[in-house]
């Protein structure tokens, strides 16, 4: 969790904040699906808060890019 890119909005104000941002015509699904998206980068941003990010390069290699 990166509280720079959160400010001072709790999990729970996020979480409740989401579904604001979509259509009017969103789905439960179009829901689910943005959340699942910021429960993801906030995962990815506790890993590079953590040090277990990757360089671009190593990923590419990895990828045999």
């Amino acid at each position: 969790y990166n509280p720079r890119m959160a400010g001072s909005r709790t999990n729970r104000d996020r979480i409740l904040h989401a579904p604001r941002d979509l259509p009017g015509d969103a789905t439960f699904d179009d829901a689910i699906v943005s959340l699942v998206f910021l429960a993801k980068v906030d995962a990815g941003l506790t890993e590079l808060d953590e040090g277990k990010g990757l360089f671009h390069e190593d990923a590419k290699r990895r990828l045999d890019l």
